[in-house]
């Protein structure tokens, strides 16, 4: 099978029949008839607005495409071999597919022998030239290749635990299983079932659980977001996650979308699943299953104290490997590793506030007349500019067709994310606008400073909303408009435009420079212009703050070494058994590089378990 790159593919393609439109480009781009095609499958598509204002949108595939006949395969990849010796573009790719469009039909691999054929020698004539394709030979996907542990070396210390069930806990566990070690999962929060039913009774008004709710419980805080999978990670462990998730119930378009997301309906199925296969594979799931302490023997984790939160009755468990996949909002699991004697330090991270737009002038913004396509859905963005004080702010989490949601985990705090489904298909679209925080603004050079500053600004946060006539857990909003003219706002702006705020315990209308502070919110003011410029839209008067976002990342990196473990100061040659990982520990930055870091702890344990 040959692979082709930078195929040109006209929207109608993404439509559910516009499978036949896929098969003749992959045919063009090759310089062979339609009929000499047995099969192509769709790898990677993204989408290409750079010339929306003429009206140019379209897709760019790359493409696998089996011929009839293998030598014709091999003749395409010599000539392109002997076109790129002689710096001339591939034939077959420098005609490009035109204004002839793709999109897979249902699913990754959907193919129909020589269909089309009789559209083959489909006229050229005003098609615009497209960017030579590129060829070369299609490399499968081969599963993970996983160390196997025997049962001698697995009985011979106690079985592995991991903490927390997020995406670096769920796959680092999954992939332990599957080794034959039997690993003990620890999750402080419920079920995913529970968890969504906690979730909903704080967003009705309810209490808040401080230990299930959307940053505790099965799945991890990503559980309850728009589920992106989208990393600047080059790991080669990316293809088996994305298969994995696939394994586990996702929507197969992660494979080749270029921007994949699984949104949160879907996800809490898929990690219902992962659930079952790291049991079927013979680990354990714990809920409601706290780690309140660890005890070292010479410099080696030997015991784990395991509270039980909601009984409070506690437990001693044996203990040689533990893998800490706590997430970001662990701060009480921080606290007591930091009194165990854990080496952490300061981690730069990010801070801000949630900004919502009309999701039909995200959509007008970044595609134009196209608008509206129905292969195209939601727009979404990604921008970013650098202060000339040196700050940097940006967008980050953006949730086409989306919602703010209730993030807190602590008593007194208010704290925001976004969430949306599959479909994307909200009226509102919502992302964090997130200023750079550096260690030198934590106030601190303790380890913990950095949770500190968190929690005071959530803290301000709660306050400011019931000073301004909220209910406890409202969240502070303004409009941009009143924002950038520094006056405290008292209710969303007029007209068509007017972006009624999706936060579902409401909102108190304020100034949020009341619990932002100066240096984030004198940052927002400068960049929120400046990111206008290149979203023509996002700094719309209209459009609405809700604040605070606090938790993009951790604040605090547990430091471990080339072996993935944590060593202690006081046996800096020892390696302690203790293995920090995921985006709590500081190593990662959202679901799919979280799973990543899980996936290659769990390989450095097997192999030395396997020897």
């Amino acid at each position: 099978m040959l692979e082709v790159s930078n195929v040109r593919l006209s929207l109608d393609a993404g439509l559910p029949d516009g499978w036949p439109l896929v098969e003749r480009a992959a045919a063009r781009a090759l310089g062979v008839r339609p009929a000499a095609v047995a099969r192509v499958l769709l790898l990677k598509r993204s989408v290409d607005a750079r010339k929306k204002a003429s009206g140019d949108v379209h897709f760019v595939a790359t493409l696998g495409v089996e011929l009839k006949n293998a030598a014709d395969e091999e003749a395409i990849l010599a000539a392109q071999d002997g076109a790129r010796a002689e710096g001339r573009a591939f034939p077959g790719g420098a005609r490009g597919g035109g204004g002839h469009g793709s999109g897979a039909r249902s699913g990754h691999g959907s193919a129909r022998a020589g269909s089309g054929a009789r559209n083959g020698r489909a006229s050229r004539k005003g098609r615009s030239a497209a960017s030579a394709s590129s060829v070369k030979r299609h490399q499968p996907y081969r599963p993970l290749s996983i160390p196997q542990v025997s049962a001698a070396a697995r009985d011979a210390e106690p079985r592995p635990i991991v903490v927390g069930s997020g995406p670096a806990g769920l796959f680092s566990a999954l992939c332990l299983a599957r080794a034959g070690l039997r690993p003990l999962v620890l999750e402080r929060g419920g079920d995913v079932d529970e968890r969504q039913a906690a979730v909903a009774a704080f967003d009705a008004g309810g209490p808040l659980d401080a230990r299930t709710n959307i940053q505790f419980g099965e799945g991890g805080a990503g559980t309850f977001s728009d589920g992106k999978l989208t990393t600047n990670v080059k790991n080669p462990l990316l293809p088996h996650v994305l298969h994995w998730f696939v394994q586990a119930g996702a929507p197969e378009e992660i494979l080749w979308k270029a921007k994949p997301h699984i949104g949160t309906d879907l996800l809490v199925e898929v990690v219902r699943t992962l659930r079952a296969q790291i049991q079927d594979a013979g680990g354990e799931v714990r809920f409601h299953a706290q780690l309140d302490a660890v005890r070292f023997k010479d410099g080696t984790v030997a015991e784990a104290e395991v509270r039980d939160t909601r009984t409070g009755d506690a437990g001693v468990l044996p203990a040689r490997r533990i893998v800490l996949a706590c997430g970001h909002s662990a701060r009480d699991t921080f606290a007591l590793l930091h009194g165990a004697g854990v080496r952490m330090e300061q981690k730069p991270f990010s801070m801000g506030v949630r900004i919502e737009h009309l999701q039909s002038a995200v959509d007008r913004a970044q595609y134009g007349a196209a608008a509206g396509h129905p292969a195209l859905g939601a727009a979404d963005y990604k921008l970013a500019v650098h202060l000339p004080g040196g700050r940097g702010v940006y967008t980050f989490c953006m949730c086409p067709g989306g919602t703010v949601v209730c993030a807190a985990s602590e008593e007194g705090g208010v704290c925001v994310n976004g969430m949306s489904r599959f479909a994307r298909d909200g009226r509102n679209a919502n992302s964090a606008v997130l200023v750079g925080v550096e260690p030198a603004d934590f106030g601190s050079d303790h380890p913990l400073a950095g949770v500190e500053l968190q929690r005071r600004i959530e803290q301000a946060a709660y306050r400011v909303a019931v000073e301004a006539g909220g209910d406890p857990y409202q969240a502070p909003a303004q409009t941009v408009g009143d924002f950038l003219a520094g006056r405290a706002s008292t209710g969303p702006a007029a007209g068509k435009r007017a972006v009624t705020p999706t936060y579902a315990r409401d909102v108190a209308w304020c100034d949020l420079r009341k619990c932002l502070p100066s240096f984030i919110a004198d940052a927002l003011v400068e960049a929120l212009p400046l990111l206008d410029a290149r979203l023509h839209g996002f700094a719309d008067p209209a459009a609405v703050l809700t604040g605070v976002e606090a938790r993009s990342s951790s604040p605090v990196r547990i430091v471990r070494e080339a072996d993935f473990q944590a060593h202690l100061p006081a046996s800096p040659d020892t390696p302690s058994g203790l293995y920090p990982c995921g985006e709590g520990a500081g190593y990662a930055g959202g679901i799919t590089s979280a799973a990543i870091d899980g996936l290659r702890v769990a390989l450095a344990i097997a192999g030395e378990m396997a020897g």
